[in-house]
């Protein structure tokens, strides 16, 4: 029963996901707008219902707490605020006096809903888990990409402001082109054109090949790692499994032997 709820909230994401690129087109017919909605709104009320469920029974996932004090610690993980804004644009206009562009930017806000993916798929769930266990190597070496960006900056406005003053106007003006370079995407709307400017972008573009891929590698090696310890799990399990066999069959031989 759970699984089939779990595949149920999943295809109801989907769809929601759909209707709010279905939002960006104009000229819809009209009994395709008043499905849309229709659906989004039923959606809503399975999601609120939802919500409200996961609050009240969050006693249950902290044993060791009072009622009122787990709901509240539920309340604040993660999951459960993205299920809060996953329904919280419906209601905050029949709260609030909402100005119609506001209401857009909440209608957006919707996108959250994506996110009660990782709820009800394990892929996802790993991918946030490698993440965390590897939060202080990518955080360092984005550091150092951040760094490098901000110095390749500051190089190209000295080397380049000169030449050309509307394009590197202040020392942030290039931290656009030092993305595009790092990152060796190379837009070409933004690019050096006196000699140094040109070296400079060339060492960038080098120290961009190596030092991008490092965050690359470490979710990589993380990866490894979960599937090492997941496969690892599953070998317990087996093993778990097959003394249980084991004992049971030695339980039945010895009663065998007694009779």
């Amino acid at each position: 029963m759970g699984s089939v709820f779990e595949w149920f909230i999943l295809v109801l994401i989907i769809i929601n996901v759909f209707l709010v690129v279905l939002d960006t087109f104009s000229g819809l017919p009209s009994w395709v707008v008043a499905t849309s909605r229709t659906v989004e709104f039923v959606s809503l009320i399975i999601f609120t219902i939802e919500y409200v469920l996961r609050l009240w029974t969050s006693e249950y996932l902290y044993p060791d707490k009072k009622a009122a004090v787990a709901r509240v610690k539920y309340a604040f993980s993660f999951m459960a605020l993205v299920d809060l804004f996953a329904i919280l644009p419906f209601y905050l206009p029949f709260i609030f006096p909402v100005d119609l562009r506001v209401l857009r930017m909440l209608r957006l806000v919707r996108l959250v809903r994506l996110l009660k993916i990782n709820r009800y798929t394990k892929a996802l769930s790993s991918i946030s888990g490698v993440l965390r266990r590897k939060a202080v190597q990518l955080i360092s070496s984005l550091f150092v990409l951040l760094i490098l960006m901000l110095m390749a900056s500051i190089l190209m406005y000295t080397f380049e402001h000169e030449a050309q003053p509307d394009v590197f106007s202040n020392a942030f003006s290039g931290l656009w082109w030092a993305v595009a370079t790092l990152t060796t995407v190379g837009y070409g709307d933004i690019f050096p054109i006196t000699g140094l400017g040109r070296f400079l972008g060339t060492v960038i573009a080098f120290l961009g090949i190596g030092l991008v891929a490092v965050p690359t590698g470490i979710i990589s090696s993380g990866f490894m790692e979960e599937i090492n310890q997941n496969n690892l799990e599953e070998k317990s399990d087996e093993l778990i499994e097959i003394e249980r066999k084991i004992d049971i069959i030695m339980d039945i031989l010895k009663t065998k032997e007694k009779s």
